[in-house]
């Protein structure tokens, strides 16, 4: 892997994280790993490990594709335009409705 590409994916990573408003150390954990490799992997000068990157992805609900290559899908950017403003209880509102649809669609 070209050590440019190590260095923007430490730094989209360490963007996670502090968007997060998380410390390194509560961070790592949540990954299995210690805080000082999390320092080593968001200044680019380590990748996570498959499984860890598994982890992330879930623990984080970024996509791999953003993480590795900076890129969201387009469903991903419209959802987060579309609820831009919107309270807690309403996201949860508009999530249930979305579950009902979906049962309903699958149902059908």
């Amino acid at each position: 892997m070209k050590q440019n590409m190590v260095k923007e994916i430490g730094l989209r990573i360490k963007n996670i994280r502090e968007s997060m408003n998380m410390s390194k150390e509560k961070f790592a954990k949540q990954l299995g790993i210690s805080g000082q490799y999390l320092g080593i992997v968001e200044k680019g000068n380590s990748c996570l490990a498959v499984d860890k990157l598994q982890k992330l992805c879930e623990f984080t609900n970024y996509s791999a594709d953003y993480i590795l290559f900076g890129q969201e899908s387009r469903i991903t950017t419209t959802t987060k335009d579309a609820l831009k403003g919107l309270s807690d209880s309403q996201i949860k509102d508009a999530c249930k409705a979305l579950s009902n649809i979906a049962m309903f669609i699958k149902d059908a």
